[in-house]
Parts: C-alpha cells; sequence; structure tokens
C-alpha cells in the first residue's frame, strides 16, 4: 500500500515545487492526500496543488488537484482519484505563498503534504 510524504515538514518562505514521487503501484488509484500547517504568521496564505506526469518531464499547466486556500494551522484531507488520469506516474506538489498588512512582506508556513492509498474496500464501505 503506497503512503508517502509529498512534502516532508518543512518551513517555507516561498513559492516551491517539491521532489518528484513515483507513484508505483499506486498509480491509477484513489489517494488521500492531508495537508498539515503547522506554523504560520497572521495575514498571509497558502495554495497547494499536486501535479501529474506521465514521464517525471512534462508536467502541464494544470494541477490533478488542488486544496482549498488555507490561512490557518490545521490538518486538511481531500480525496484525488488517479483513475481520472491513469497514465499519470509521478507527482509532485507546487505551493504559493501571499502575505499582505502590516510588517515584514514575506510570508512564512511550516506544513506537510502525505499522501496514501485507499484501499477498494474502504471505498466501498463509504
Amino acid at each position: 500500500m503506497f503512503r508517502s510524504f509529498l512534502v516532508p515538514e518543512v518551513v517555507s518562505q516561498a513559492n516551491g515545487t517539491s521532489q518528484e514521487i513515483d507513484l508505483g503501484a499506486a498509480q491509477g488509484q484513489m489517494l488521500q492526500l492531508t495537508l498539515g500547517i503547522t506554523r504560520i504568521i497572521e495575514q498571509e496564505s497558502i495554495d497547494v496543488s499536486v501535479f501529474g506526469s506521465t514521464d517525471g518531464v512534462n508536467w502541464g499547466t494544470k494541477p490533478i488537484v488542488s486544496f482549498p486556500q488555507k490561512f490557518y494551522c490545521g490538518v486538511y484531507s481531500i480525496m484525488v482519484d488517479l483513475g481520472s488520469n491513469p497514465d499519470v506516474r509521478h507527482v509532485r506538489v507546487q505551493w504559493k505563498l501571499g502575505r499582505w498588512g502590516r510588517g515584514d512582506s514575506k510570508p512564512m508556513f511550516g506544513f506537510y503534504v502525505f499522501a496514501e492509498e485507499v484501499a477498494a474496500h474502504a471505498m466501498a464501505a463509504g
């Protein structure tokens, strides 16, 4: 069963992109993605998207899934059905940070993104 940090916990002050992860046997399966935000400063936002690739080189312009924009610490989960993108073999995360208001204009977020395959029997029970 696939379980992996797509982004191990990091403190970021700029937009970024994670390393690519090979899905292996999880290709075409249902994944639960968890975004954990562990550290923030006031008046900032984070946008987190997951992009897929068939070859690990071409990532396209549209993510396969995006979390709603976040402003607070917490743990947030979404599901992504890779069955609708069966050729995707690799995934990577992109994040964009925003900051407004007074004070330092540099944002800062501590966060991680974790992915785990959802077993077919668990989906049938839900």
